[in-house]
């Protein structure tokens, strides 16, 4: 394979793992000053290597950290420039048994815990020297010293680039796995069932799997292996392991974004959703209000034939749906929350405690309240106030009510 080939093959492994071309050249310029070093280099060598995008041509250098002096025990002298104290602390993964050991040559500590370093002619150059090669050169500048090109390494030298490769493509991977994911919390995604281990259900999501653990897993949704779902993805985790995508099909933002999905209206912002409350597998109210004049809002969302509201239905798994009409009047809002039941009086016990009584006709009465109590609680969720359903028979009066709040507060101090 000629040069020009080698760099086609390293765009085609950018475009196929879906990372940037310059991390894979620069993960492979590492690789190749690595063999480099290993087979033509001396110890203590900092070897850089520049493949050029175009060509294909590859550049061998060697860089010297310009220092003031040494002393007679061979120790750097004068003010220690950044770059070679960063130089201790930093060691490439594939270089760090061999480098550490050479630190410990080279670095040695006083008892004023002043840092001193040895110097090494492979790696430092005398500022009287560097100035033979440039003229406007000073202490702490790095001088670089073009090599001898070699394409041909031997087997240890190409096995050990071929690891490092490996390596840096595996965590280039990971990254922009996790930088791409990150970007998209909140947002909804497709996926594929792959496989369960107990409880946690793992989705393939096309380049990376995701994780749906119990708390966000909806009741009868049947997770069977090679069924599509949508998830809102709610949150991205940085491992050991790599990046986990957490996903769910609980959250109330998924009945939104799949709406948003559905009804054009939505995204054009004529039609915004003001709240929703959701019991998830079960039921969900969701609150809807026009922008634009002529704009019915619930018939936006429940569409011709109720063709928009049942699509959704049938992505969460026959989960019950309420759209109702918003209001910045309480006693509306919450009349319109409690549907389907029909409300005779909305009475404001306590404005501020956002406490209020609603009266119902005897017929309804168990509507209101809804199977063990989740129609009353859902509009209570959804409007943020707290509702007392009561029907006529039992005769309870709203001052009797308010002197049931009075006692509450008495026992509450």
């Amino acid at each position: 394979m000629d040069t020009k080939q080698f760099v086609s093959a390293i765009k085609q492994i950018a475009e196929e793992k879906g990372i940037s071309e310059q991390s894979v050249f620069e993960t492979i310029e590492m690789a190749l000053a690595a063999a480099y070093k290993r087979d033509y280099g001396k110890k203590g060598q900092i070897i850089k290597a520049k493949l050029n995008s175009e060509s294909g041509k590859l550049d061998i250098t060697q860089i010297y950290y310009v220092v003031e002096g040494f002393d007679e025990e061979g120790y750097i002298t004068g003010t220690l420039p950044v770059r070679v104290i960063e130089d201790k602390q930093d060691f490439h993964d594939f270089e760090r048994p061999r480098r550490m050991d050479e630190a410990k040559e080279e670095i040695q500590e006083t008892e004023e815990s002043e840092l001193k370093i040895k110097f090494n002619p492979e790696k430092h150059i005398l500022l009287e020297e560097a100035k033979k090669k440039n003229k406007k050169i000073k202490v702490g500048d790095e001088l670089i010293i073009r090599l001898e090109s070699h394409t041909e390494f031997g087997r240890i030298a190409a096995q050990t680039a071929k690891q490092v490769v490996s390596q840096r493509l595996r965590e280039a991977e990971r990254e922009a796995i996790f930088s791409e994911f990150k970007k998209r919390e909140g947002e909804i995604v497709s996926g594929v069932i792959q496989h369960k281990e107990g409880a946690l259900v793992f989705v393939d999501l096309g380049k990376t799997n995701g994780l749906l653990i119990p708390a966000e897993q909806v009741y009868g949704d049947n997770y069977r292996i090679g069924q599509r779902f949508r998830y809102i993805i709610l949150r991205v985790e940085e491992t050991s392991r790599g990046p986990v995508v957490l996903l769910s099909r609980a959250h109330p933002k998924l009945v939104l974004e799949l709406f948003r999905m559905e009804v054009p209206e939505i995204d054009s912002g004529s039609v915004q959703v003001k709240a929703i409350a959701r019991e998830a597998g079960s039921r969900t109210k969701i609150a809807v209000l026009a922008q634009e004049s002529g704009v019915d809002p619930i018939g936006s969302l429940v569409g011709q034939k109720g063709v928009r509201v049942q699509t959704v239905i049938n992505e969460l798994s026959g989960e019950k749906i309420d759209i109702i009409l918003w209001s910045d009047k309480p006693k509306d809002f919450i009349t319109n929350a409690l549907s389907p039941a029909k409300i005779l009086d909305t009475k404001i016990v306590d404005s501020n405690r956002k406490h209020v009584l609603v009266e119902v006709s005897d017929d309804q009465f168990s509507l209101a309240i809804g199977k063990k109590g989740q129609n009353v609680r859902l509009a209570a969720k959804l409007t943020g106030w707290k509702i007392d359903v009561r029907s006529p028979k039992e005769n309870l009066e709203y001052k009797q009510v308010v002197e049931e709040e009075g006692k509450e507060e008495e026992k509450s101090l």
